[in-house]
């Protein structure tokens, strides 16, 4: 049985204002957390939804960005974080080229963000 690769997707939570802020620069440069830690924050799949616990519990016009991690290149490097757990830490912009997808997150009557079916 052939050993799992690493993901087709990796995903970015953000507010809808920093995602139409990236659109206008052309690129997604990082939220005031990231540019304090000098990489953009990814997730999982399995990751995403504790993400979104943890971090935007509760924010609003959030927005999920699906990312090809093949179009960022050796910028993207899986480091451990969250109870050792490898996370996706993009060193440098993200192009708005390696977004695949966009989705538009609600939130549920008990204030948890509703992901997409199917995240891979």
């Amino acid at each position: 049985m052939p050993l799992p690769g690493p993901p087709k997707t990796i995903y970015r939570l953000l507010t809808r204002a920093a995602w139409q802020q990236a659109l206008g620069a052309g690129s997604f440069l990082g939220s005031e957390h990231d540019l304090r830690d000098g990489f953009i924050h990814f997730s999982t799949a399995q990751q995403v939804a504790e993400t979104a616990a943890r971090h935007y519990g509760g924010v609003t016009d959030l927005v999920l960005l699906e990312v090809s991690p093949d179009a960022l290149g050796p910028d993207l490097r899986w480091e451990p974080s969250r109870g050792g757990a490898l996370f996706p830490h993009l060193y440098g912009p993200l192009p708005l080229s390696a977004v695949m997808r966009i989705e538009p997150l609600e939130l549920d009557a008990n204030g948890v963000h509703v992901l997409p079916a199917g995240l891979e």
